[in-house]
């Protein structure tokens, strides 16, 4: 199924966040659902010179790639027909035109095992994208992340609260790459932790 054939033939949409949708949705929902989807690994090869970085400095955001051993988690968001135009124009702005990403529809499978599996539309930036960054090493993404700022904030907020996401809602899954990175990023700061308040200082 394509993305506009999930638009348009129902009566609501479920939308895959796995980045900073996880945390801040920032679009009328009507109820959400922590789960994964399979075939995808989460990575942050994808660039960003608006939200997190700036054209000098631009910032690492995470995107998705094709692994079929892989599976991802994130949130599920159900958008109801009377707010769907209005939440894809917000996310066609937000993801598409200022972060570069594609869309694909997806199987999303609920962490509580008593619900169904669903399909959702879901963002995807891709190599062919002009700001796509690639593979790097944890230590060079930590690094990178640690001096990056753009109009939303720090790059650095950005990672804390995706791995505080892992840890609060899905405890019993180990996301290596990203808690690799973590740890790197935590390294590089005076007593290897970061509060709120010392961001803004950043």
């Amino acid at each position: 199924m394509k993305p506009r054939d999930i638009v348009h033939e129902k009566n609501s949409l479920w939308i895959f966040g796995y980045g900073s949708l996880v945390w801040k949705p920032d679009f009328s929902y009507k109820r959400r659902k922590v789960g994964y989807i399979k075939g995808y690994k989460r990575r942050f090869w994808h660039g960003d010179d608006f939200h997190r970085g700036d054209k000098e400095k631009p910032g690492r955001v995470v995107t998705l790639i094709e692994d079929q051993e892989a599976c991802t988690w994130g949130v599920a968001y159900e958008v109801t027909k009377s707010h769907m135009e209005e939440s894809l124009q917000y996310l066609n702005v937000r993801e598409v035109l200022l972060g570069g990403y594609t869309t694909e529809v997806v199987e999303f499978l609920p962490k509580e095992k008593s619900h169904s599996s669903l399909l959702a539309l879901v963002y995807i930036a891709t190599s062919d994208n002009p700001i796509y960054l690639g593979p790097a090493s944890d230590v060079e993404i930590a690094a990178q992340i640690a001096v990056s700022r753009g109009k939303t904030g720090h790059n650095v907020e950005y990672l804390l609260r995706l791995a505080e996401f892992m840890r609060l809602s899905c405890p019993e899954v180990e996301d290596e790459h990203l808690f690799s990175i973590e740890a790197a990023l935590l390294k590089i700061f005076p007593g290897g932790e970061i509060t709120p308040s010392a961001l803004k200082s950043l």
